[in-house]
């Protein structure tokens, strides 16, 4: 409206401006020297503004104006051009203005603004706001350019004058004066003039002007002033943040922008740090979307974060000294902390990100593109926070993703999160919520190698942030503890462990939540509950005893669930009772003098008194009884109790033992059994008298007749002793001793060699006629002298005396032998329930569900009848899934088993694991002794044996399988053992195993491994002689079947045990690497000393040559497979594993190039030889350089030569080809030819006519294989290979539309023949997968027509793309079709369809000589030899199928 009413003035305006133009300097010049008269002027500029409504006030008030400034404005400029003297009086006006501002009250009154005069008459005439006289006159345009200059001219008498009264700077309300005029008359001269102050005004007029400047120019001027203010900015850094502040507001051009942001980019380095988020705002808000992903990236890269954070100390002096300098300025944070300013930054970059998407995505990729861990600075993590914080769906995904790939590659370490925390707590507080998200995603994350990461962000958030985010992360933990997954509930107790440890009084006052997990302790496993326990009663009874006001709740607890009749709920009792004990009984270090640092009476008196509670309240049952003693032992292992403890459990332990189990040595064993009693296994033959002796058949025969009594009279008057306890109970009293004998056993070693009553395992030859009770009752007795045997074998394992180590090893021998015995006893007992030997799982429960049967290793006699395996409620299921994995594994371990297990009518013991004790990793150190062998024994005489300490090959077996389910359990990281469904059943028989990480077991792999390495080469050079002793048979007559087999399952193992070693992710982490380094040292240092020093890329080639050299000694194919897995695996450990390729390629196919015979002579056959050959032919496939050409030579020559062959010869070139394994070659050859084909490269346009070339050979190859192999389809009919064919054939047709297709359009014109061929070739395949379809229908066979609609469509699909590629090179005309008759696999049409047949759904194509249009007089002719072709081509197919089928 305002520039409607003002229009027609303009021009005069314009002129008059003109003219002030020329008199301005005059003026200017003149006012200095002599002022104009006072009247003159008052009569001129005081009586206009007078008349226009404006009264100017002399006494420091404000001026007044009556009307509206519109109004005013209108009236001065009406009445200088109305006046007679116009223009001159233009030129006396601003005189008179000029010298009325001349004094500095008058000017300061000029530069204000005026207060509206309210007139009696109208007092609703003027608003309440009015501008300052000077900005309504410069709204004038005549009188712009004039105001302008005086104002800038008299600018610089106030620039050091500072703020004045009121706190006004008279400089800032001068600039002000010049802001958004509606229309500026000369902007670039303006400018200029600006400019030019800014050099020479002082800092903060400097600034004044600068962030003024958007508002003063117009958009013209916009470019040129950005210029100037990018040199400015790169002379003086104190004006960064005006100068920022004044470019983000202008409107530049792209290039511009992207000079100005490149200048800034580079000045990042030397910017104050309160004025870096100022700066980081300019860079993010100048983006564009093409340009934002290198932008980000130079940030990232520029931004140091690090060196912003200034240490404490350091920190406070430099606040002091601000507060003592100059004023700061307002975009400097109060305090100056460089948290703050970190914390601004982040706003920013949270501002930008949340508002610009492709912002956000550019942090994602600038993130993701950093490959070495070096390279990685806190501000990733830090955006990472950030992205997560904004609510866009997208950058939350993103951020998790990214952070769970940083994390599972090892670029994200432990130390840039501790770092992050330490340095930015007070900034992170802010992302709180996002950090704790993070962190459960990561915790409840499928995939271990993430896991440790959440608990790390747990750990350090709760000691980096306030209570309130302490309490959160502890009830998250509590969450995660009651989620019942297994691998989170694990790792979050774990952190709780950590953090009572490390923060016991803060974690105290959360001790409420922690112990509302007892309300779901049914989910737990023992393991989890011990932990659960530790930690509380670490919490409420620990030496500060913060917790201390949760003691009566666990108190209650605990005496609730050990009251109880449930085995489950009695368990969990024993477990928290046994762990109060540990934590009430802890030895005290720091405590006062006055006790002598011993226990206060009263704790004692309690610890004493929780100890007979358990002990009374498990005496009614064996099991719990048994698992009583488990867990006091295992307490004893795990932690020091006071001496005093310590001591009364030891008595008291020691005297029952001795009462219970322990019996002397009598000439005669009295009472009645259902076997006669003899003592057996006595190793100190010499001395006989005054000698002891286990108790166990007349124990258990009491213990049989109690159960029997115990039924009809419920009441007991005497305690039990039951056999189950003998086991458990010895392993107490052993640990007892070992912890006050500090690791001497010898008040207790009359036990390793003492006898036990048994009964003469003869008897077992008369299985038959016994009655059920009988033979369960032997079976039992089995059961626990090996159990006791085992836990024999833990005590005294670690003794250095060579009597001791004797005595070991025989009683390892007895466990093997008694092993034997024990299959053939349960052969014949089915149905049977082993005694319980793990007590802290379900299986105590004595549930019986169905029974599982061991398929695998059934034992097929001469009935045929499969025996059923125990089952045992829940752990049973563990036996169930153990055997689904553990029995295949064994199946494949030892393939030629079967035969002698008809022999010795034994069924596997592989279900019954869980009936067994555990062995202590520390027993596997008994592999470090020599390999005894039968040649041995023959040269020696037996004499050597008492010398040195030697293992049987049999006891070989026997540590190595117990070995290889160690490691297979806590060294393979298969989520599948955190799946929830699977509950505790894994790990029953592990429980020692799981305390210790897997770490602790790696390291002891490790230190076993030339140990491994002698057992290693001892077996090669077994074989090896063997060999040489038959001349090269494998099966000569010198052979021990049953020794063979024993050696050739300990070789096979050693391979297997140290493939899982290397296979152990863990070695990925750079943690790790100096492990890594000693494994592979010790398997380098066997073939060449000094291996210390070397690269790990040498390493693992020593390591490479030393294990190739086993290739020749393999006795079976499933060693062989073992080494070639062993091999890639060690391969993989170096950084270039390409190098290893080719070898492990010749050796896979040396091993399918070799005949497998069993050592009776046979060859090897079965579903598991199967199974092994399929894997080493997918090896041997995966590490070939060029598949298509292996694919050729098996079924281009392999191939052709098993069907030359009689019925059950082999293919000379490749002895494992035969009739029964060709489904296997057929699987593998047309798995790896469709996963071939798919790696063709696609074809790119700007391919040469070199690459079209080699391309279309590739393709060339692939077909003719795959012609060859569908083609052996008429000979070898069978159902499975008609679905291989089917549903890899298909697959091939997809690739090939994708991949081939597009390479036949580009290549047509220049390599016509080639394509004709080629496609000619698939049409041929084409045509017998349509014959298959037609065999599939006919048959009705659901699993094969199953795969038939889908192939259809791909043929179809085939016969239109060829049309499409003939089009488009001009050549449709070639291109015809006919209807294809459905024929069966003979080529023989199929007659019921013939009325159909126009119905059909399949049409074939044929191509006759495509040309480009230029050839078309040729092309009848042409049309007429290709027909001819076809026929004849139908004919010879014909004639092909009557002779493959006659054959």
């Amino acid at each position: 409206m305002m520039r409607k009413k003002r229009r027609p003035s303009v021009d005069k305006g314009e002129g008059a401006t003109a003219t002030t133009k020329a008199k301005k300097s005059r003026s200017a010049g003149r006012q200095t020297k002599e002022p104009a008269p006072e009247e003159t002027n008052e009569s001129v500029f005081g009586v206009f503004l007078r008349e226009a409504g404006v009264t100017l006030r002399q006494d420091g008030t404000s001026n007044e104006i009556a009307v509206d400034q519109v109004v005013f404005q209108k009236r001065i400029q009406q009445q200088l051009q109305k006046s007679p003297r116009y223009p001159g009086i233009v030129q006396e006006f601003t005189t008179g203005l000029e010298s009325h501002i001349e004094d500095p009250e008058r000017f300061r009154n000029c530069l204000l603004p005026c207060v509206p005069r309210l007139s009696d008459g109208d007092p609703s005439g003027v608003s309440s706001f009015q501008e300052s006289v000077l900005r309504m006159l410069l709204g004038i345009e005549m009188l712009q350019t004039f105001i302008i200059n005086t104002l800038l001219e008299k600018l610089p008498e106030f620039m050091f004058d500072g703020t004045g009264d009121g706190g006004l700077s008279i400089p800032r309300i001068i600039i002000n004066q010049l802001k958004w005029l509606d229309r500026v008359v000369d902007s670039k001269e303006l400018a200029t003039k600006l400019m030019e102050l800014v050099s020479v005004a002082p800092v903060e007029v400097q600034r004044d002007i600068i962030t003024s400047l958007p508002e003063i120019l117009e958009d013209s001027q916009h470019n040129d002033i950005a210029r100037e203010l990018n040199t400015l900015l790169q002379e003086n850094t104190q004006l960064t943040v005006p100068i920022l502040d004044a470019l983000s507001s202008l409107n530049l051009s792209s290039s511009l922008l992207n000079e100005v942001r490149g200048a800034v980019m580079a000045t990042l380095a030397a910017v104050q740090l309160e004025d870096l988020p100022v700066v980081v705002k300019f860079i993010l808000h100048s983006v564009s979307a093409s340009d934002a992903n290198e932008v980000v990236c130079n940030l990232r890269k520029k931004l140091e974060l690090e060196q912003c954070i200034v240490p404490p100390v350091l920190q406070a002096s430099q606040s002091h000294m601000k507060s003592k300098g100059p004023a700061a300025s307002p975009s400097t944070p109060a305090a100056g902390s460089s948290q703050d300013s970190v914390a601004l930054i982040l706003d920013v970059i949270k501002s930008a990100v949340r508002f610009q998407k492709t912002i956000s995505e550019a942090w994602i990729k600038a993130i993701e593109s950093v490959d070495e861990v070096e390279d990685h600075k806190v501000i990733d993590l830090l955006v990472l926070f950030i992205l997560h914080s904004t609510n866009a769906n997208q950058s939350r995904r993103g951020a998790e993703r990214v952070l769970k790939v940083k994390v599972r590659t090892g670029l994200f370490q432990e130390a840039l999160l501790q770092k992050t925390f330490r340095d930015y707590a007070q900034v992170m507080r802010g992302y709180f919520p996002s950090i704790l998200a993070l962190a459960q995603s990561l915790l409840r994350s499928p995939d271990p190698c993430v896991v440790p990461f959440g608990g790390h962000m747990y750990r350090h958030a709760f000691t980096a942030f306030d209570p309130y985010c302490q309490q959160e992360v502890v009830g998250s933990l509590v969450t995660h503890v009651c989620s019942g997954v297994s691998g989170e509930v694990d790792m979050a107790l774990e952190l709780l462990c950590g953090l009572v440890v490390e923060k016991p009084s803060e974690m105290a006052l959360y001790a409420v939540f922690v112990k509302g997990v007892l309300d779901y302790m049914d989910n737990l496993t023992p393991q989890q509950i011990r932990r659960l326990f530790h930690l509380l009663s670490r919490l409420a009874f620990g030496q500060q005893q913060q917790g201390s006001h949760i003691q009566d709740d666990m108190h209650i607890v605990i005496r609730k669930q050990l009251s109880s009749t449930v085995p489950k709920y009695k368990r969990i009792g024993i477990i928290g009772a046994v762990m109060i004990v540990g934590s009430m009984g802890a030895l005290r270090v720091n405590v006062k003098e006055s006790q002598n640092g011993s226990l206060p009476q009263e704790t004692f008196r309690q610890v004493t008194g929780l100890l007979e509670l358990v002990k009374s309240s498990s005496e009614s049952s064996p099991e719990a009884a048994a698992l009583y003693y488990d867990e006091l032992a295992n307490l004893i292992l795990s932690s020091t109790l006071d001496p005093q403890v310590q001591e009364t459990i030891a008595k008291s332990v020691l005297d029952d033992f001795q009462d219970d189990f322990v019996v002397d040595l009598g000439p005669e064993i009295s009472g009645s059994f259902p076997f006669p009693a003899h003592v057996k296994y006595n190793l100190d033959e010499e001395e006989s008298q005054g000698g002891i002796t286990i108790n166990l058949l007349p124990l258990l025969a009491k213990d049989n007749q109690n159960k029997g009594e115990q039924q009809s009279q419920n009441k007991k008057a005497h305690k039990r002793v039951s056999p189950l306890c003998l086991s458990p109970f010895f392993r107490l009293l052993r640990l007892c001793e070992e912890k006050q004998h500090q690791g001497d056993l010898e008040e207790i070693d009359a036990l390793l060699g003492c006898p036990l009553i048994l009964t003469d395992m003869d008897v077992i030859e008369k299985m038959e006629s016994m009655s059920k009770a009988e033979r369960e009752f032997l079976c039992t007795l089995l059961f626990h002298t090996i159990n006791w045997f085992r836990e024999v074998i833990n005590a005294f394992c670690s003794q250095k005396e060579i009597e001791m180590k004797m005595k070991v090893m025989t009683r390892l021998q007895n466990i093997t032998y008694l092993q034997t015995l024990l299959e053939r006893a349960l052969a014949g007992t089915p149905g049977y329930v082993p005694p319980v030997a793990n007590f802290d799982g379900e299986s105590t429960d004595g549930i019986i569900p169905s029974s599982t049967a061991p398929v695998n290793k059934a034992k097929k006699d001469g009935t045929g009848k499969k025996r059923k395996a125990p089952g045992k409620n829940s752990s049973e299921s563990s036996s169930q899934l153990e055997e689904s994995t553990e029995a295949e594994k064994t199946q494949q371990e030892q393939p030629e088993k079967e035969k002698e297990k008809e022999i010795r009518q034994g069924v596997s013991l592989v279900s019954y694991r869980p009936f067994f004790r555990e062995l202590d990793m520390e027993v596997l150190s008994v592999l470090q002794c020599g390999l005894l062998s039968r040649s041995l024994l023959d040269s020696e005489l037996h004499t050597k044996v008492r010398e040195e300490v030697l293992l049987g090959p049999a006891e070989l077996v026997f540590l190595l399988e117990d070995m290889l389910r160690k490691l297979e359990f806590s060294l393979t990281a298969a989520p599948a053992k955190r799946a929830p469904f699977l509950k505790t059943d894994k790990s029953v028989g592990f429980s020692h195993l799981q305390q210790k990480s897997s770490k602790d077991i790696a390291s002891c792999c490790v230190q076993l491994l030339p140990a491994l390495c002698s057992h290693l080469e001892n077996c090669h050079n077994h074989f090896q002689t063997l060999l040489s002793e038959n001349n090269g048979v494998v099966d000569g007559p010198a052979t021990d079947i049953q020794e063979h087999q024993l050696m050739s399952s300990g070789y096979q193992l050693l391979l297997q045990v140290l493939n899982t070693t290397f296979s152990w992710s863990g070695f990925s982490q750079p943690a790790q690497r100096t492990l890594l380094k000693k494994a592979l040292g010790v398997l380098a240092g066997r073939l060449k000393e000094g291996g210390a020093e070397l690269t790990l890329e040498k390493l693992v080639k020593h390591s490479f040559e030393y294990l190739v050299n086993f290739r020749s000694s393999m006795p079976s194919l499933s060693t062989a497979l073992c080494l070639s897995q062993l091999l890639s695996t060690v391969a993989e450990k170096g950084g270039n594993s390409a190098a290893y390729r080719e070898q492990t390629a010749s050796l896979a196919k040396r091993f399918l190039s070799q005949e497998w015979v069993t050592p009776s002579g046979e060859k090897e056959r079965g579903k598991d030889f199967n199974e092994t050959l399929h894997t080493l032919l997918s090896i041997y496939l995966e590490h070939v350089d060029d598949v298509l050409k292996a694919v050729e030579e098996i079924a281009g020559e392999g191939i052709p030569e098993l069907l030359n062959a009689s019925k059950d010869e082999s293919s000379a070139s490749w002895p494992t080809l035969n009739r029964q394994t060709f489904l296997v070659f057929y699987k593998v050859l047309m798995a790896e030819l469709e996963k071939a084909a798919r790696k063709i490269p696609a074809c790119k346009i700007s391919d040469n006519t070199e690459a079209q070339s080699e391309k279309l050979l590739t393709w060339n190859l692939a077909v003719r294989d795959f012609h060859t192999l569908v083609n052996l389809v008429k000979v070898f009919d069978s159902r499975p290979v008609l679905n291989v064919c089917l549903k890899y054939g298909r697959l091939f047709l997809e690739s090939f539309l994708k991949l081939g297709m597009p390479l036949l359009d580009n290549s047509f014109k220049r390599h016509k023949e080639d394509v004709q061929s080629l496609l000619k070739t698939f049409q041929l395949s084409t045509r017998q997968l349509h014959h298959m379809c037609g065999h599939s229908k006919i048959h009705q066979d659901t699993s094969l027509t199953n795969h038939v609609p889908a192939l259809k469509k791909s043929l179809e699909l085939f016969v239109y793309r060829v049309k499409a590629m003939l089009t488009l090179n001009n050549c449709q005309e070639a291109f015809w079709i006919g209807n294809l008759k459905n024929r069966n696999l003979k080529g023989e049409e199929i007659l019921s369809q013939r009325s159909q047949e126009s119905e059909d759904d399949d049409e074939e194509e044929e191509q006759r000589s495509p040309q480009p249009r230029e050839d078309s007089e040729d092309e009848v002719q042409e049309s007429d030899s290709e027909e001819s072709k076809k026929v004849q081509l139908e004919e010879d197919m014909d004639q092909d199928d009557i002779t493959d089928d006659s054959e």
